[in-house]
Parts: structure tokens; C-alpha cells; sequence
């Protein structure tokens, strides 16, 4: 049976609820499952628990639920790109836990993999280890970390055939795997979509198995956050040596 849906909205229409854990994939604006946010947005749900490596810019990206004020938690490695979030962390209407980036991913894979808890080096000393399990190895302490299993993943992919197996395009990568193994119920957008068998076996990252929900990606322009670029002049100034 094909996971095709006919929209983003059709797609998680039976699946979002008021209260629920979303792992969405991307870092910043790369890799994000832009129209699948839109949808939740649209949708209305509220006191959303949001697990991303960050949460977009003011107005796009995840930025968008922050803007509608539908998320009361954040789970998250770095959050320097939004100043209305950074609003909102500091008069206490969001509840924000910092991970660092490589145990976030870690949390996720685990939660994918069905290790409920793992250890690491990373953070201990610190506030992030503050009220977590500690124990040592080989003369080295280490701290515990949960793993996250989130009720619904989105996640963005560059192709995919109907069965759900994902492939994803350079940095595009980034968290999107991992999301998608993390999620009770995962929702992909995917920029190709073709039939089963049309894709190669060994370029395929996330099997099918791990996707229930599939939707086509609109065509649409891809933000980058910090476009910098030399101003023309300057360029037309150059000498070329001969």
C-alpha cells in the first residue's frame, strides 16, 4: 500500500494533537520539512514539546511555530538565530532544555535503536549534567542521557519512492535521519517521489520500514540564514592579473 498523501495537512491530519513531542529534522534552514511545519501551524495544536538541532529564524522555519506561540518546550543544541525565541526563553513562556549537538543526535539515534538511556563524557561539570545519573568507566565519569522517542517525526528528504525509503541530498542530511528513526509516527516530505524499485539499494539512508507517512514537497526558494555576498562594486574593482 502506497504512503503517498495528497497534502502536508492530509498527511498529519490524524496524527497531531494538543501536548504531543515533534522531532523535525534540518540544522537552521537547511534540510527542513518546510511545508509539513507550515501544516502544523496551520492546524492549531498547542503546548508542542519540539525536538530540533535549532529552531529556524524569526518567521521561517520552526521560527514560524514560535511565532504562532504553539510550542511550550524546546529541546534543542542552539537557538542563536531567533530573537523571538530568545524573547519568549527569557520572559519564561518557554521552557527550553539545551543538549549538546552531538548528544542530541546520539539521544535520537538511541531512541530509534530502542536504547532507552546511554553514557557520555560530554557535559559533565556542567549545568547539563546537573540532576542526571553519573557513573564512572575506567577511571572516567560520565553522565547519563535519556533517549528520545517522539510521538510524530517530520523530516525532509530529496527522494523517495512510495514505500517511504529515503535518500537525502548533501548537507540536507544533516538531522534528518535520526528524526526519522525517532518517531512513533514519522511524516515525510520529499522533493522526488518515485515508484518502488526506482531507487538504487545502496544509496537509500532511511528504509521505508521506519516511514508511515509520505507527501510531495512544494517547489519553493531555499533559505540560507546569513546570505553574505560582496557588494558589486567592490567586484567590479578587482584588477585580473594578466
Amino acid at each position: 500500500m502506497t504512503k503517498l498523501q495528497p497534502s502536508a495537512a492530509a498527511a498529519l491530519g490524524e496524527v497531531l494533537r494538543d501536548g504531543i513531542t515533534l522531532a523535525v529534522g534540518g540544522f537552521g534552514l537547511s534540510g527542513i520539512p518546510a511545508d509539513l511545519i507550515e501544516a502544523v501551524r496551520d492546524s492549531g495544536v498547542r503546548d508542542l514539546t519540539v525536538v530540533s538541532n535549532n529552531m529556524g529564524v524569526d518567521g521561517k522555519g520552526l521560527g514560524v511555530l514560535i511565532e504562532s506561540g504553539q510550542v511550550r518546550k524546546v529541546i534543542a543544541s542552539y537557538v542563536g538565530e531567533n530573537k523571538l525565541f530568545a524573547e519568549q526563553y527569557l520572559a519564561g513562556w518557554l521552557e527550553v532544555e539545551f543538549t549538546p549537538q552531538g548528544t542530541l543526535a546520539e539521544r535520537l539515534r538511541a531512541g530509534g535503536a530502542g536504547i532507552p538511556a546511554f553514557y557520555t563524557r560530554t557535559g559533565v561539570g556542567t549545568l547539563v549534567a546537573e540532576g542526571k545519573p553519573h557513573e564512572v568507566f575506567d577511571g572516567e565519569t560520565y553522565v547519563q542521557e535519556r533517549a528520545i522517542r517522539a510521538d510524530v517525526a517530520l523530516v525532509h528528504a530529496h527522494t523517495a519512492d512510495t514505500d517511504g525509503n529515503l535518500i537525502y541530498r548533501y548537507t540536507a542530511r544533516n538531522f534528518n535521519p535520526v528524526v526519522a528513526t525517532a518517531g512513533k509516527v514519522t511524516v515525510t516530505e520529499a522533493e522526488v517521489i518515485v515508484e518502488p524499485g526506482g531507487l538504487d539499494p545502496n544509496h537509500i539512508v532511511t528504509p521505508g520500514v521506519f516511514v508511515q507517512r509520505l507527501v510531495q514537497a512544494a517547489s519553493r526558494i531555499k533559505d540560507i540564514e546569513q546570505r553574505t555576498v560582496r557588494p558589486a562594486a567592490s567586484r567590479s574593482a578587482e584588477t585580473v592579473p594578466a
